[in-house]
């Protein structure tokens, strides 16, 4: 049998808490979430499960946001990271760039579902989503987009103009200069909703002739893992051909094999003309990637000696080499191919959360899942209670009234069961708020 959770202190424990407290003094506010019951610091983790700083093993169901499809600390890409590290830490990547930098770019355009492809490497999905941004500016002329109500594309300046969770902007939205037109993102339980939304984005193109891009997430993460009905994406490329607007596709948390292809675009045969890339990319080393359809990378013009866009670890010698091992992984452990075949146990398995009656909804494709509540707060109590017995999960949806679920692609049969064992347990049993 595979590893399988372990609690035998208290939760948060009391090296845990210490933790807690000294973070408390010296983090600034509005970033980590203390309270008595939450969280838990880790210490380590391998595989699907993870240790905290007083012994406690937990069975991961979110792939620390949906990062470590190839398990945490994944053999070989920690061997080619520390390989790397020993010969070439960091290199100049707009400079002197690295050889592990052009076998990433070529290993990249070969595997992404975008023609021609021509790609820009970053740090942070924020960064492949603004590096989008400006090259469908150059590319159309035309600078707004439109993007989507639910929306999660990052939270610098750039990416929260098309961010459209309400609650990340209001603070900042006298900064921003409402670049994008939201609508409605469809979702699959209203068929008729994607030809209401497709209408409305004709009509946003067509009144305002400054839109040259729209962007979207084939599955909205953040939002609580929202997916359309089936064929939108398809609608949605076929209308920005027809409008001749670029269609952005984030699938930053969405590619790698997470939904059951290696992209989720590629269940719905939809090629965009830029795909955003990051989380799975790395194995758990910051990197990301931008991958433009050459049409419209062209509009940028050839480098003079000074990038135009670029940061100082471009193209990172460690995170090429990871990415292009996490790559090699994802291949030989087939695990796009093995997302698509846990689909159908994962939903007869959480499909059983229905019986709770205030369980909304319950969807999901390869291995991401959203289960929906109708409270923020039953959802955290699922998530605080599934903590105790030793289970990690990841409150999302706009309003956190949904449990997204995201195991590493290598969880082991047994442990997948018992981690959804767990988490029926909580939700039939003891989130009573």
């Amino acid at each position: 049998m595979s590893e399988l959770e372990s609690i035998h202190s208290e939760i948060p424990g009391p090296r845990s808490r210490e933790h807690a407290a000294r973070l408390a003094r010296l983090e600034t506010r509005g970033v980590t979430y203390l309270a008595g019951d939450f969280p838990v610091f880790w210490t380590s983790a391998y595989g699907a499960t993870v240790t905290d700083v007083d012994a406690n093993r937990y069975l991961d169901l979110t792939s620390a946001f949906g990062v470590a499809a190839t398990g945490h600390a994944n053999p070989a890409v920690a061997r080619a990271i520390a390989d790397q590290a020993m010969r070439l830490p960091h290199g100049m990547g707009d400079v002197h760039p690295s050889d592990v930098k052009s076998a990433l770019l070529e290993r990249l355009a070969a595997l992404a579902p975008v023609d021609d492809a021509r790609i820009f490497l970053c740090s942070s999905g924020a960064e492949s989503v603004e590096f989008a941004l400006k090259t469908a500016a150059l590319a159309t002329g035309k600078p707004d987009v439109v993007s989507f109500e639910g929306a999660y594309h990052g939270l610098s300046y750039g990416t929260l103009e098309v961010g459209g969770i309400q609650k990340f902007r209001a603070p900042w939205s006298d900064q921003l200069r409402n670049a994008a037109t939201f609508v409605a993102f469809p979702d699959r339980r209203d068929a008729a909703s994607a030809a209401v939304t497709l209408a409305r984005i004709k009509a946003v193109i067509r009144d305002r002739a400054t839109v040259g891009a729209v962007i979207v997430e084939p599955i909205q993460g953040r939002a609580g893992i929202v997916i359309p009905p089936d064929g939108f994406l398809r609608e949605l490329r076929a209308l920005c051909d027809r409008l001749d607007v670029l269609l952005i596709l984030d699938e930053i948390y969405t590619g790698f094999g997470r939904t059951g292809t290696m992209f989720a675009c590629e269940r719905d045969g939809v090629r965009p003309d830029i795909l955003c890339i990051g989380k799975a990319l790395g194995g758990g080393f910051p990197i990301s990637a931008t991958i433009v359809a050459r049409r419209a990378a062209d509009a940028w013009q050839p480098s003079r000696g000074e990038a135009l866009h670029t940061s100082t670890y471009l193209g990172n010698p460690m995170g090429c080499a990871a990415a292009l091992a996490n790559i090699d992984e994802i291949e030989r452990l087939q695990l796009p191919e093995r997302a698509r075949g846990q689909e159908m146990f994962m939903r007869e398995r959480l499909e059983r959360l229905r019986e709770r009656t205030d369980v909304v909804d319950v969807r999901g494709r390869g291995m991401l899942w959203g289960v929906e509540f109708e409270s923020a707060e039953a959802a955290a109590r699922c998530v605080v209670c599934a903590l105790q017995r030793g289970l990690i999960l990841l409150q999302s949806g706009v309003r956190g009234e949904t449990i997204a679920l995201a195991p590493p692609l290598v969880i082991a049969d047994d442990q997948l069961a018992r981690a959804l064992e767990l988490l029926e347990s909580v939700v039939l049993e003891k989130i009573a708020v």
